[in-house]
């Protein structure tokens, strides 16, 4: 006879029985006038009663339900394995607090590039070890490919897409360790403007009464703005060239989020405008494009137009003429 099994079987009983009797009471099936020995003497013998009083104690003491011994095939960890998964998930929540704290304005690649970085490389340490073909190092297999949901391979995913979405390569050298210098520049331009539009709003808003006039921040930031366009439509061309862009041929979110902040601020809210510096050549184009068909047309028809010819009698026939004249008029 099974001691293990017997034992197994005692606690099994003794916890439906338990079940049972705190069911009845919470439901009010068990009379609450009698005391609560009256009624477990009324459910149970004599001797359950002494099992449930001493395992009941147990329980009261710390005693748990698990079994004696946990069977050798349940799915755990080693401390190896654990470790990693937890500088994995430490390194996700910063990593996704960075992302969302980052979402408006865009900021994502200049603030969190290195919290990804740092993600990326716990997912190697994880990666590395399903190569291994030694048991002792089966990390991988546990955290990656034990499942059908693998948590940890869609967080990872979720992670690099986001990042090939947000273009964030483009906006960092040296295998993605930092920002580029033209990055660097552009957010230079872009924090210089911000600030000129700030200062002379300031200035402009003298009196709460008066309307708003933003002529000032048109006038004096004109520069600021122009050059920070200017450095955008280089940084534009020369991402095209190079097309070092995963999807697409976008820059960076941060810096398309930076210069449509910055455009939307001075066409719609300051209604400015920058004049052209090519106004007459392209004036002088037009009109000269408006008057071509009408040269054309007239140079056709002066050219289709045939002369009238003067007719030339030969000499025979003018001789001829002046004879029978005198024939005519002898006198």
């Amino acid at each position: 006879m099974d001691p293990g099994g017997t034992v197994a079987r005692r606690r099994s009983s003794l916890l439906l029985w338990l079940l049972l009797l705190w069911s009845g009471l919470a439901l009010g099936a068990l009379p609450f006038g009698n005391s609560p020995r009256r009624v477990l003497q009324d459910l149970l013998s004599e001797q359950h009663l002494l099992e449930v009083e001493d395992f009941s104690l147990s329980l009261l003491q710390g005693g748990g339900l698990a079994p004696l011994s946990l069977p050798p095939d349940l799915p755990d960890l080693d401390p190896e394995c654990r470790e990693l998964l937890l500088d994995f998930a430490n390194s996700s929540v910063e990593l996704t607090g960075c992302i969302v704290r980052s979402a408006r304005p865009v900021r994502v690649c200049q603030t969190c590039y290195s919290l990804f970085q740092q993600v990326a490389n716990k997912m190697d340490n994880i990666s590395r070890a399903v190569r291994n073909t030694s048991e002792s190092h089966s990390c991988a297999r546990s955290l990656l490919m034990a499942d059908r949901v693998q948590i940890v391979v869609i967080l990872s995913e979720f992670f690099s897409s986001t990042w090939r979405e947000a273009n964030c390569a483009n906006c960092l050298t040296n295998n993605s360790q930092e920002l580029s210098n033209s990055t660097v520049y552009f957010l230079e331009l872009f924090n210089r403007t911000l600030t000129c539009f700030e200062q002379n709003l300031q200035e402009s808003s003298h009196s709460l009464l008066q309307p708003r006039n933003y002529s000032e921040v048109c006038k004096n930031c004109l520069t600021a703005y122009k050059t920070l366009s200017s450095v955008y439509n280089d940084m534009q061309k020369m991402n095209e060239l190079e097309n070092k862009a995963e999807s697409g041929k976008h820059l960076c979110i941060d810096v398309e989020d930076a210069m449509n902040i910055t455009r939307k601020l001075w066409s719609r809210t300051f209604n400015c405008s920058v004049q052209c510096s090519d106004t007459v050549p392209v004036i002088a184009v037009s009109v000269f494009m408006f008057f071509l068909p009408v040269v054309f047309y007239l140079s056709s028809f002066l050219h289709s137009e045939q002369k009238k010819r003067k007719l030339i009698l030969p000499k025979r026939l003018k001789s001829s003429t002046s004879i029978v004249n005198l024939y005519e008029n002898p006198n």
